[in-house]
């Protein structure tokens, strides 16, 4: 069904009778040219290209609990592309440009809102390092403009600029950044995919992976084995996890990140603010609750939530950076877990086991990846080739010391 004005119109005359499932809940096949195991929002992108932009549409998507339960369903909705070095910016603007038509392309309302990203500085060497950011932006034809403190305050007068303890002296802002439903791109891309031919296939863990004479042919699943003649990892936390049924150790640690909803408030903030003398970033759903995350816990888990010393340090830096939140309650919290990897950079690549494809290492960055990795992998999976895009997510740059540090923190995954 194609969603429109009039599809809507017709619908609402006849009593709403004739919706259909927005995806097929489909069960497995014995066979598929392409097994995707993780139906998040990496996986779910990768199928819809597969099927959209290459044709291949003998593709299933394996996901172990339900469409939207995992890290596409547990993150604050941020997109941007405000990134620094040669091989990031690259593939985060081509992502921008894929958020900025995507909802024509896949017709759905993932509700994107650019209503711009604003990165405070507090020092001087704050200020040169944003600068330094803006100017590299701006060389890769992406958007970018370095604000002094007046200028922040005239657009954001409720900040604590008086009496601060790391006083606001200005801030990088990307117009275009902004925030997208994140349940509705999942659900956006599971119906594009669903509809070009794709099996969504929910409650089905893989458990094994069938490798013959170095070659993948097929995965073990709680739903009995499936042959396929190419499988892709796009599993985010538990990539090394599904990674090592293949006998594979990657340069990944899990952590979980937690993130926050507090009760529905008027209109306050008009978008996404970061906070720069201390991690904690905040914008306003259309709901009206303020959605607010900050650091990881601090230690590594598979668990999906977290712990309350990290709940009350990420409150502690909301409220040095504007104090009137303080009164806001929060509704509700949840954790995501973070693959992060060795330099804070993803992987996008084949591994040794031929026929296995690898996507994971996505530290913060994977919601606003989410349509740039699953057209770098669909194009990985149909062509043997890396996307240009992804050049620099080799697997194997942390051997040939081609690492892509962005922030310069050395090989300790948690720091990125």
């Amino acid at each position: 069904m194609h969603y429109s004005f009039f599809s809507l119109l017709q619908n609402a005359l006849t009593g709403h009778r004739g919706w259909t499932p927005t995806w097929r809940d489909a069960d497995p096949k014995p066979a598929y040219d392409v097994v995707i195991i993780g139906g998040g929002g990496h996986g779910l992108a990768t199928a819809y290209y597969l099927a959209k932009e290459h044709g291949i549409r003998n593709v299933a998507v394996l996901e172990k609990g339900w469409i939207g339960s995992g890290n596409i369903g547990r993150n604050t909705t941020i997109i941007r592309s405000n990134y620094l070095l040669p091989g990031n910016i690259v593939f985060y603007e081509l992502s921008m440009k894929l958020w900025e038509r995507l909802e024509q392309d896949f017709n759905y309302n993932a509700m994107v809102s650019q209503r711009g990203v604003l990165n405070l500085y507090h020092s001087d060497g704050q200020r040169d390092a944003f600068a330094r950011r803006g100017n590299s932006m701006r060389l890769h034809g992406v958007d970018a403009e370095l604000l002094d403190r007046e200028q922040v305050r005239t657009m954001l007068p409720f900040l604590n600029f008086d009496d601060a303890r790391f006083p606001i002296q200005g801030g990088l802002l990307q117009k275009r950044g902004g925030t997208a439903r994140h349940d509705a791109v999942a659900w956006g891309y599971a119906r594009g995919a669903s509809d070009r031919g794709v099996d969504i296939v929910q409650n089905c863990e893989v458990t094994g992976l069938i490798i013959e004479n170095g070659h993948i042919t097929g995965v073990e699943t709680t739903r009995g084995p499936i042959r396929a003649k190419k499988v892709a990892l796009s599993v985010a936390g538990n990539s090394s996890r599904v990674a090592g049924l293949a006998g594979l150790k990657l340069p990944i640690e899990s952590h979980v990140i937690q993130a926050f909803v507090s009760e529905g408030v008027k209109p306050l903030i008009p978008n996404v603010i970061t906070f720069g003398a201390g991690h904690f970033y905040i914008s306003q759903s259309d709901k009206g609750g303020l959605v607010f995350g900050g650091d990881l816990d601090g230690y590594k888990s598979y668990a999906q939530r977290g712990n309350l010393p990290t709940v009350r340090d990420v409150c502690e830096g909301g409220v040095a950076l504007m104090p009137m939140i303080g009164r806001v309650r929060i509704l509700r919290n949840w954790g995501g877990i973070m693959d992060m990897s060795a330099d804070g950079s993803p992987i996008i690549d084949k591994t040794p086991v031929e026929g296995l494809y690898l996507n994971a290492g996505w530290n913060y960055g994977g919601f606003k990846a989410v349509p740039a990795a699953g057209w770098c992998l669909a194009h990985l999976i149909a062509r043997d080739e890396l996307h240009p895009a992804a050049a620099a997510f080799r697997l194997d740059r942390f051997a040939r010391g081609a690492v892509l540090d962005e922030k310069g923190q050395g090989p300790q995954p948690n720091l990125h």
